[in-house]
């Protein structure tokens, strides 16, 4: 099955620890061999072990999709040579360091904070390979944990208003799709991983809002 339910270090918040593109997949040290596993059976992608500036909060600090991956401040060298095989990764300053939490992106487009200043974003743009936008997802400018993107579609805070949604389907290029996670959790990027081939939600995670999340990301089983 290409979708499926998990907890890290006791937590249903998946996205703060975890990040996947249709490249690969980096997770923290601590993640356990059954998860790592289930991470590269789900996403059909080989999975790199590390921390992102001496933190296990992988998801919140790097975004990346299949062009490269981006952080805010630069990552040891051990850091650097861990996360080589997911692309050329990019440092690129600023005060909202927390790249993960600002970013959406797919290999399409990127929806961007929109208090990151102008050169900021464009060089996110560059690194990425990607087209950037400024926008909200329902009103919050932390889009990477408001919302999931993916080539195939993103999933967003059930009150994103369809102005909001607007943006993000053309910026990214899919179609946009409302859903909770975690047992009503608006905040989705917080909650689920996906990219082209499979969806992995925290342990609360009901079989209503999965159903939701495969029509958003057209998998299906």
């Amino acid at each position: 099955m290409p979708v499926s339910r998990a907890s890290i270090a006791g937590s249903p918040y998946l996205g703060v620890y975890l990040r996947v593109s249709d490249r690969g997949a980096v997770a923290p040290p601590s993640i356990s061999e059954a998860l790592g596993h289930e991470v590269e059976r789900l996403f059909g992608t080989s999975m790199v072990r590390t921390t992102v500036l001496d933190s296990e909060l992988v998801g919140s600090l790097l975004a990346l999709n299949s062009n490269g991956v981006v952080v805010a401040e630069e990552p040891s060298a051990h850091e650097r040579e861990r996360l080589r095989p997911l692309g050329p990764l990019h440092v690129i300053p600023t005060v909202q360091n927390a790249l993960g939490n600002n970013i959406l992106v797919n290999d399409r487009g990127a929806i961007v904070h929109p208090a990151l200043p102008e050169a900021v974003g464009a060089r996110i743009g560059e690194a990425l390979g990607v087209p950037v936008t400024r926008g909200t997802v329902a009103g919050l400018g932390t889009v990477g944990m408001a919302a999931v993107a993916t080539n195939k579609g993103v999933v967003v805070h059930p009150r994103t208003t369809d102005a909001e949604a607007a943006v993000l389907q053309e910026a990214l290029q899919v179609p946009v799709h409302r859903s909770t996670a975690n047992f009503g959790v608006p905040i989705v990027g917080a909650c689920v991983l996906a990219n082209s081939r499979g969806i992995l939600a925290g342990a609360p995670t009901t079989p209503v809002e999965f159903v939701h999340l495969q029509e958003g990301f057209q998998i299906l089983e």
